[in-house]
C-alpha cells in the first residue's frame, strides 16, 4: 500500500481493511471526478466505473447513496419508490456533511453515518469494476458482490 495517500482516500483504505477485503486505493496523477475520466484514468470501459451519486429525501432530509454504472442516468422516481418520499440530488455541503467526502469521491463505504444504499444491476455484469475511494483523484478496483456486500446495498434497475 502506498503511504502517500491523502487522508481522504486513507480513511476509504481503512474501511475497506477494517471489512476484512484485501483492496488497495490507488491516487492517480488523472481526475476521476466523471465516470469517463475515471475510465480512461485506469483504462476501462465507462460501464465497469460505480458511480456514488447522493440523493436526499425532500421531507425527512435522509441522505440516500445510489451507485450507477456510469454511462446510466438515475431515474429519480425509482429511487423516491422505493424511499416512500420525492428525493433530489444532494447539494455539496449536505454531502460532505453526512458522508464525510466531497462530490466526485464520494465511496461506497466510509461514511459518516450509514447510508440507505441502492446498486445499479447494470454493475454486476462486469467481473472487476473500480469505484471513487474518497477524493477526485482516488479509486480502487473490485468485484460487484463485494461491492454489495460491503454497502448492503438493494440491487435494483436504477434507469
Amino acid at each position: 500500500m502506498r503511504m502517500s495517500l491523502s487522508s481522504s482516500a486513507q480513511k476509504v483504505q481503512k474501511a475497506l481493511n477494517a471489512i476484512g477485503l484485501q483492496l488497495e486505493v490507488v491516487e492517480l496523477p488523472a481526475s476521476t471526478r466523471t465516470s469517463q475520466e475515471a475510465a480512461e484514468a485506469v483504462g476501462c470501459q465507462v460501464g465497469q466505473i460505480a458511480k456514488s451519486i447522493v440523493f436526499q429525501t425532500l421531507i425527512s432530509h435522509r441522505p440516500i447513496l445510489v451507485i450507477a454504472s456510469g454511462p446510466n442516468r438515475i431515474n429519480e422516481k425509482v429511487i423516491a419508490e422505493l424511499t416512500g418520499e420525492d428525493i433530489g440530488k444532494a447539494d455539496a455541503d449536505f454531502v460532505r456533511q453526512r458522508t464525510g467526502f466531497v462530490i466526485g469521491g464520494v465511496p461506497p463505504i466510509g461514511h459518516e453515518q450509514r447510508l440507505v444504499t441502492y446498486i445499479d444491476r447494470d454493475l454486476l455484469q462486469y467481473p472487476e469494476i473500480w469505484a471513487a475511494a474518497g477524493t477526485p483523484h482516488a479509486v480502487f478496483h473490485l468485484k460487484p458482490e463485494d461491492l454489495v456486500k460491503m454497502t448492503s446495498g438493494l440491487v435494483i434497475d436504477v434507469t
